[in-house]
């Protein structure tokens, strides 16, 4: 019965993240919802399937209308993790590059597959295609064709169209050895300086990546090529690498080399495409992206929303899950501020554009917790391997009594657990909090949630929630909500089999601040998991 119940509960919840997608729905105030953490869909309703691509702004052929087209890979497995997000699908195998156009980037309405890996396979006179990705798309004015360039085995291959919406054709393969040393790119995305009109390819060496190049797109030998090669970056190894320019400077982002996982997002600033890019060869960590990786991400591309009142650029994330298994929805959005030159990551869940204006704002229904699922921690913590880590990213684990918490002591208690496929049917994704330990214990686990420069905490009523079940070795055990002197507590029943929701309603915020966590009291053995925590304002 329990095994039916939970398949129920895991369709219901599934219908209910598949029709979850970006708000169709304009308020009174011109703001549209972008909402993270959940599969996307089309106007009609189809999935939308996009991933390492970019968007760029082209006159649309069918209206004459300048848009947004977004491009984007297709991945078999893209459909498979959706439709049943309780197993990781162990290999990528590319279908297609996607193109989605819409005028506001909130309504999207598809074009359908414009580069077909069949198409690849039959003007291919090496291999079938074994790995495609990383992608982007220049008009290239020379010849007034739109060039759409991605990584195709072990080269970086070609594909012209006489239209922003396809079909791409087979063009010409680039072996980049005697360009940078390796015949392919590491990653790589395309920047179009909309102030220019050039386009650039951003990309790293193919071994390590730990070199970053820039390379301006245009017509070589009577070909769409590469015209030049600057070397902008030398230092850690860095991936995801993609560009941005916001009121004159040029930001160069990238990630760490963590698979699919996602990390750290790191960035540098320029006066000009080519550089020099300061701080030299050391990339600086984006503030705000610390406590989550950048609302478990990896650094994806950028667009930027040119408003009457003023000028947004928005992080597109890109959340590699149906290879990682870490959350829902492929593509995660936030908006940037900025303190001068400075850039800083605002991690939210929901937030409105307005993409007349350019504003943007917290919506109503943000969960302000991070991490709130575990997804962005990768390994066991705490890990004495890339990265070396002894807390959960966004937490504090206090150790009252019990063993010591410690990085490569066997002793150390595990703070995550990697979730059953059993246990994925109720909650998201492969890790949750893990309250356990192998001799009596007293823990406190909790987060710090304030309110930021360009985020306000609003004072007003809130409800926490988790998911959690328990083997009832605890003497005590709850969840608490902590603000301005005042505490509420929700107790946890002695014995939890199965995950239910644990519910902490009418939590008074004052002063923009409040503690949330899991005080414990367990016996040796106890053992407590806890998963999808969220703190959202009352309506």
């Amino acid at each position: 019965m329990n095994t039916l119940m939970n398949r129920i509960v895991f369709l219901f919840l599934l219908f209910l993240v598949t029709n979850s997608a970006l708000s169709q729905t304009v308020s009174s105030s011109g703001f549209l919802n972008i909402k993270n953490d959940v599969f996307w869909d089309t106007q009609d309703g189809q999935p939308i399937y996009s991933q390492g691509g970019g968007i760029f702004r082209f006159v649309d052929p069918v209206d004459g209308v300048e848009k947004y087209f977004w491009y984007g890979a297709k991945y078999e497995e893209s459909a498979i993790y959706r439709n049943n997000p309780t197993i990781t699908p162990a290999k990528d195998n590319f279908l297609a590059v996607t193109c989605y156009v819409s005028s506001d980037l909130v309504n999207w309405s598809a074009r359908g597959d414009v580069l077909t890996k069949d198409h690849i396979d039959a003007h291919s006179n090496t291999s079938p295609t074994r790995w495609a990705g990383r992608l982007g798309v220049a008009h290239v004015k020379e010849i007034n064709k739109y060039a759409l360039i991605i990584q195709h085995n072990d080269q970086v291959l070609i594909t012209v169209a006489e239209k922003p919406d396809g079909p791409f054709v087979w063009h010409q393969r680039i072996n980049m050895q005697s360009t940078i040393g390796t015949s392919n790119t590491g990653d790589q995305t395309v920047f179009t300086d909309e102030d220019t009109g050039k386009s650039y390819l951003v990309y790293s060496y193919g071994r390590g990546r730990n070199r970053i190049y820039v390379s301006e797109i245009g017509m070589k030998d009577g070909k769409v090529g590469l015209l030049d090669c600057v070397e902008i970056f030398k230092g850690a190894g860095r991936e995801g690498n993609c560009m941005f320019k916001y009121k004159g400077k040029y930001y160069l982002f990238a990630s760490n080399l963590y698979g699919w996982d996602s990390s750290f997002a790191y960035y540098l600033v320029a006066d000009d495409v080519r550089g020099p890019f300061r701080p030299t060869n050391e990339m600086l960590v984006l503030p705000g992206s610390e406590e989550d990786y950048a609302h478990v991400t990896q650094t994806g591309f950028f667009i930027n929303v040119k408003g009457t009142n003023q000028e947004t650029v928005i992080y597109c994330g890109d959340r590699w899950a149906n290879f990682a298994g870490n959350g829902l929805g492929y593509n995660q959005w936030c908006p940037l501020s900025f303190d001068g030159d400075k850039p800083y990551f605002n991690s939210l869940s929901s937030w409105g554009l307005n993409p007349t204006t350019g504003e943007w704002i917290v919506a109503k229904d943000n969960d302000f917790v991070k991490n709130g699922s575990f997804e962005a921690d990768r390994r066991y913590i705490p890990s004495p391997v890339k990265p070396v880590q002894e807390q959960l990213l966004g937490w504090n684990t206090e150790i009252i009594e019990g063993n010591k918490l410690s990085v490569g002591d066997s002793l150390s208690p595990v703070l995550n657990y990697f979730n059953k496929q059993e246990d994925r049917k109720i909650v998201v994704g492969e890790k949750s909090l893990h309250i356990n330990d192998a001799v009596d214990f007293k823990r406190k686990i909790s987060q710090n949630i304030t309110s930021t420069t360009y985020v306000k905490l609003e004072d007003g009523l809130y409800t926490l929630k988790a998911m959690y079940r328990n083997n009832g070795k605890f003497r005590n055990l709850e969840m608490f909500a902590s603000s301005s002197g005042k505490i509420l507590k929700y107790p946890f029943k002695k014995t939890d089999s199965i995950w239910k929701t644990a519910t902490l309603d009418n939590i008074r915020v004052k002063n923009g601040q409040v503690e949330i966590g899991f005080l414990a009291d367990g016996k040796s053995g106890a053992q407590c998991l806890i998963d999808d925590i969220s703190l959202v304002r009352k309506k």
